[in-house]
């Protein structure tokens, strides 16, 4: 089974490219972030098409996840646990009805900029019901995977430069401590397992030519339980995607577990 993360910035203003890259990744599933349009305005038909099921938190212009699978997908949460008062749409989830399910939740999590300040407090305030979410999942000892934008660059070696982004809500220790609390409950970061190579990144911004001069961070991942960590075989980060006419600043992150 192959899963993947990736922010697309806008579904419908870069529907060819997905559809091209998702004919070209050919994943059982798909977590997409930042679709950024309400859940009847996502393109369900074109989608369908490649012969995905979809479930859709949308919310208009802003935030937005969906969960593609070439399965059928039952008990679709919408929305982290303890999310009264809590209007973005940030999280889906799903049992991913394969020979070997799996849940799967689709996650964007807040950028948290600037910091300090509400935005951060937000920020951390989520990956904390995040942690919590995940620790009750994880008492089911059952195969979950938890793949998204983190918004967090884990080591000074997933960055281009860490003097450039030291004081950034993305890599404040803070923020990597709530990311080290997440994997200290027993999850899997698929990437670091499989690969860890240093300077391998998964976005880049669109000012300053930062594709062109290898400025990027590594912020997309995949955080498995141990039944799925036990499958994982390898990670693939799809660089491809940022070459394409009208690219995410995002590239797809695809982990392959056994069958």
């Amino acid at each position: 089974m192959k899963i993947a993360t990736w922010n697309v910035n806008s579904i419908k203003a870069r529907l060819p490219m997905v559809l091209e890259v998702l004919k070209t990744i050919d994943c059982d599933v798909v977590c997409l972030q930042e679709i950024k349009c309400e859940t009847d305005a996502f393109p369900y038909m074109e989608i369908e098409e490649l012969g995905y099921n979809c479930a859709v938190h949308g919310q208009k212009t802003y935030n937005g996840v969906a969960l593609l699978s070439r399965h059928p997908l039952e008990d679709i949460v919408k929305g982290l646990p303890e999310n009264e008062g809590d209007d973005q749409a940030r999280y889906v989830e799903a049992l991913v009805l394969a020979d070997r399910p799996v849940r799967v939740g689709a996650l964007y999590l807040p950028n948290g900029n600037p910091a300090p300040g509400d935005k951060y407090d937000y920020k951390l305030s989520w990956m904390t019901r995040l942690l919590t979410h995940a620790e009750a999942q994880l008492k089911l000892e059952e195969p979950f995977v938890l793949a998204g934008d983190y918004n967090v660059i884990p080591r000074d070696e997933d960055c281009w430069d860490i003097a450039v982004w030291r004081d950034d809500a993305l890599a404040l220790p803070e923020t990597r401590a709530a990311f080290r609390k997440l994997k200290w409950l027993g999850l899997t970061e698929a990437y670091e397992a499989t690969d860890g190579r240093a300077h391998e990144y998964s976005f880049w911004d669109y000012q300053g030519g930062a594709w062109q001069k290898g400025h990027g961070i590594r912020i997309d991942h995949l955080l498995l339980s141990p039944q799925a960590a036990d499958r994982l075989e390898k990670v693939e980060i799809f660089k491809k995607a940022r070459e394409m006419e009208k690219p995410s600043d995002h590239v797809p992150v695809i982990a392959e577990l056994a069958d």
